[in-house]
């Protein structure tokens, strides 16, 4: 699994004209599902993702988590994340899981984060045409893949 973890003043997925999720100070995850993936990559994220000392301490070092600043978490999947762009100009998806495999392991991504975290979690909708908006604060973007993690 690979993730782009933005922090956000605030973000919202709309779909049409219609806003699905909408989240305050916290996260914004776009989530990549591979071929290869399982429920011990969801594991390994969601330990992580929940401490990962990224928020501003009261020095404004970054040094506390989005469980320690009770934040929010907006999780938008993102197949384009397991993009193959070694040959030619156009990226290639072989790599990315196909859908029975990639929205079961979404949707217990989710779940998982959402106990990790003790609320729920906002979410885009598999495989629609979404709009992301998002204020990043920092900038910080963090790109983590369970490949390179363990």
């Amino acid at each position: 699994m690979r993730v782009v973890i933005q922090r956000v003043a605030r973000a919202s997925v709309t779909i049409g004209e219609e806003v699905h999720s909408t989240i305050g100070r916290g996260l914004l995850i776009l989530l990549g599902v591979g071929e290869e993936d399982t429920a011990a990559d969801i594991d390994l994220l969601v330990k992580k993702i929940v401490h990962l000392r990224i928020f501003p301490d009261s020095e404004g070092v970054m040094n506390i988590s989005v469980l320690d600043i009770s934040g929010d978490i907006l999780v938008v999947s993102q197949f384009t994340l397991m993009a193959c762009c070694r040959k030619g100009n156009r990226p290639s998806y072989i790599k990315a899981a196909r859908p029975e495999v990639s929205i079961p392991l979404y949707e217990e991504f989710c779940r998982r984060l959402s106990d990790a975290l003790g609320k729920p979690v906002g979410t885009g909708v598999f495989g629609a045409d979404m709009q992301v908006e998002l204020l990043n604060d920092g900038p910080v973007t963090i790109v983590l893949d369970t490949k390179n993690l363990e």
